[in-house]
């Protein structure tokens, strides 16, 4: 028999000047204490990361609020389903970076990295080149553990343990990437998106970021050219190329537990395991 799923999640996330984050995080704790919401919201001073679920209604009318402010007057999100609450509580937290790269001078607000679309991104894996014929290398942004969960066939894997290890990998890396288009992806964008504008800076110029991330390539293309499932930081653990769960929820990690660190560095270690008895 077929679970009813009832609970929206969406992720969404802007890059915008944010000067009042105070007061606009005692507003949305208001609001999402009224919708009953559960989930993370991250405000910083260069704009708003979300992770949030509830009652559909509720969900989209504080959403639907949030772009009377005419900063998030084009907010988009990606929604999914579950048949069970992923989060535990709401919060509201003030950071420096709503997503850490330790270089300030890094800017999203004032110009996005070019997207490529999902559909248009299949289309260039099934051809093998993008529409100018150059090769396409697909680059994960995300963190190792994340990349164990699945990513893009062929896709390029720094085996970062962080975001903030980026910059460092790509000189490493970054003679492999001349004379390709790189399509740097990640879980819902924003990674991506700062890691394309970053490469940009350091002198690529063949760099887009896939728009709307995994979660976005799912709800639109499926599975096509991607191996396994997409890790997110809550309850449900990771979802398949069908947005299906994979948690048992009482079992998963969820991005705002105390104790994730120690789960984190847990799992990592034990992966590490696996891999030196050649399992």
């Amino acid at each position: 028999m077929n679970t009813v799923k009832h609970i929206l999640n969406i992720a969404s996330y802007k890059f915008v000047d944010i000067v009042d984050r105070e007061g606009l995080r005692d507003l949305l704790n208001d609001r999402a204490e009224q919708a009953q919401l559960r989930g993370t919201i991250l405000l910083s001073p260069e704009g708003i990361n979300m992770f949030l679920a509830g009652g559909a209604g509720l969900l989209r009318t504080f959403l639907t609020d949030l772009q009377t402010d005419a900063r998030f007057s084009d907010l988009i999100w990606k929604e999914s389903w579950s048949d069970k609450q992923p989060f535990r509580r709401f919060l509201v937290k003030l950071k420096h970076e709503i997503i850490r790269m330790n270089h300030p001078a890094i800017h999203p607000a004032s110009g996005r990295a070019p997207g490529v679309d999902p559909a248009t991104l299949k289309r260039w894996l099934d051809q093998g080149h993008d529409d100018s014929g150059r090769p396409v290398v697909m680059l994960d942004t995300r963190n190792a553990f994340e990349v164990d969960y699945g990513t893009f066939n062929h896709a390029i894997d720094w085996r970062i343990t962080k975001f903030t290890e980026f910059p460092t990998a790509l000189a490493q890396y970054r003679t492999e990437l001349q004379d390709k288009t790189v399509v740097s992806f990640c879980t819902g964008g924003i990674r991506c998106e700062k890691g394309a504008i970053f490469m940009r800076e350091m002198g690529l110029d063949n760099v887009l970021q896939l728009e709307g991330g995994i979660l976005k390539y799912f709800e639109e293309v499926g599975g096509a050219h991607y191996t396994g499932d997409c890790f997110v930081f809550d309850g449900r653990e990771a979802l398949s190329p069908d947005l299906q769960p994979k948690s048992s929820y009482d079992s998963a990690r969820v991005y705002e537990d105390p104790d994730w660190d120690a789960k984190k560095a847990r799992w990592e270690a034990d992966n590490k395991a696996g891999l030196a008895a050649g399992l």
